[in-house]
């Protein structure tokens, strides 16, 4: 096995044990991305010289004895709209051309002071504000859509050209590549991690995450990130979950919400059973499982783009008026509807916000963990713009992926996206677990338990290889 393909648990013992050097690490994630970016195009930015120099330093440090956890020497990337001082944060936008910060956003910073190796910022959507990441290829087929908007962030993961990668999330946008290409990705409670530094979508909805090869990596990534931050006057002041839990295969006295509807309507049936098998296996591993209506669940998509819609609008507010011609016709099309809607719809959505949070914790009386689909289908193909069901209704691409992933993004709830096995043609299917308010514990518990004992035809490759011959 060559470095860039352990995990980032297998990497960080091996490195603490001095039996890898990060040197060695980085050059190979490094030379992966060489292999593949020609294809896959994960990456806005690879910045190879400053990665060496940090993993020398790394070196050094860990030999005399200075060694700071898990993360230390560790190859990472970050998604293109996450500031690092002296390094280009575009945005995937032609109106952050050439644009680059003078200082560290909140998550550079962590991560750089728990030791960890920056190789390069990763393709998003532009702004974050779309499902796709057009500029970047799936790596288990070279057809379909890699996701998005972290969508270069899952890539590299999957690929093997970052250990592990940062991204956003505001209606999916990190479970929804994670799924779409095999990979772990961890969307926490909202303000857990700090948003300082990270060009806000829509302020009340964004939430970072890590996107790695296992639940364990996940874990060890958001222990470093989170913690209160005055700079984000949404971050949580309160103690953080503590996310570093060892995994076990015991499950008794976890209660598995399983929904009747809602997130198995309009669902391809080769999802609906693998997650349905990914359940039952919980359930053997002593799991009680039960079924649960969702609330409100027709108010779910209105409401949040009642809410992203404005907000997006008046984030982009000046950009619209001085530059909308350098926008994409996508976004620039949602952002000038976003300034159309009247204010008392963003009131609106603000009030069912309110009555969903309170229906949803109402639910979590009664269940620890509620398991769906990450997604209603695998991954489209290049170029799909609607997906048509068997009852004849149809949707938009877009739509068809935000619908399950979004209700954690209105209820600020922490959710889990594990992969869970392949459909008929080759590409990855996943499970989404859902916990309550600050309950990132009991998500990590359960995705533990499951990766730890899954059944071979739902075991994943670490790194996926590429290219797939179609």
């Amino acid at each position: 096995m060559r470095p860039h393909e352990l995990t980032l648990s297998a990497a960080a013992d091996a490195v603490a044990a001095k039996e890898l050097s990060p040197v060695e690490l980085t050059e190979s994630a490094l030379r992966r991305a060489e292999e593949t970016e020609g294809q896959l195009n994960a990456f806005a930015t690879v910045v190879a010289e400053r990665a060496r120099t940090a993993a020398k330093q790394a070196e050094q440090d860990i030999q005399a004895g200075r060694y700071r956890g898990p993360l230390h020497g560790i190859p990472f990337a970050l998604k293109d709209i996450i500031d690092t001082a002296g390094v280009p944060t575009m945005a995937g936008s032609r109106v952050w051309a050439d644009r680059v910060p003078d200082a560290d956003s909140t998550v550079s910073a962590r991560l750089e002071a728990a030791g960890a190796v920056l190789v390069g910022k990763t393709h998003t959507h532009e702004f974050a504000y779309g499902l796709i990441t057009p500029q970047t290829t799936n790596p288990w087929h070279p057809h379909r859509i890699a996701g998005g908007s972290s969508g270069g962030s899952a890539v590299a993961v999957a690929a093997g050209s970052a250990t592990f990668s940062v991204g956003t999330d505001t209606a999916g946008s990190v479970r929804v590549p994670s799924a779409l290409n095999g990979v772990v990705g961890l969307k926490p409670t909202y303000g857990l991690i700090s948003r300082h530094g990270v060009a806000p979508l829509s302020w009340s909805l964004d939430h970072v995450g890590p996107l790695t090869r296992s639940v364990q990596d996940a874990a060890l990534v958001l222990a470093a990130l989170t913690g209160p931050d005055p700079r984000d006057p949404a971050c949580l002041i309160s103690p953080h979950p503590h996310a570093g839990c060892g995994p076990s295969t015991d499950l008794r006295g976890l209660r598995v919400g399983v929904p009747r509807s809602y997130f198995f309507d309009h669902v391809t049936p080769e999802v609906a059973d693998r997650v349905h098998t990914a359940v039952d296996h919980l359930a053997r591993l002593g799991a009680t499982t039960l079924d649960v209506e969702i609330p409100l669940t027709a108010y779910l998509l209105p409401t949040l783009w009642g809410l992203m819609a404005p907000e997006a609008a008046s984030v982009h507010e000046a950009h619209l008026q001085h530059h909308a011609d350098l926008f994409g016709d996508d976004v620039r099309t949602l952002l000038e509807a976003g300034r159309l809607l009247p204010a008392v719809d963003h009131l609106r959505a603000q009030r069912s916000r309110t009555l969903i949070r309170r229906a949803w914790r109402e639910l979590f009386e009664t269940v620890d963990v509620i398991a769906t689909p990450t997604v209603a289908c695998t991954a489209a193909e290049r170029g799909q713009c609607e997906v048509r069901w068997p009852d004849g209704t149809t949707e938009t691409v877009t739509e068809t992926y935000v619908r399950l992933t979004s209700p954690a993004n209105i209820t600020g709830l922490p959710a889990l996206t594990i992969p869970v096995g392949f459909d008929d043609n080759g590409l990855p299917i996943a499970l989404q677990l859902i916990a309550d308010h600050l309950a990132e514990p009991d998500l990590l518990r359960a995705g533990l338990a499951y990766e730890s004992t899954r059944l071979p035809e739902e075991t994943f490759p670490q790194v996926r290889t590429f290219p797939a011959q179609r």
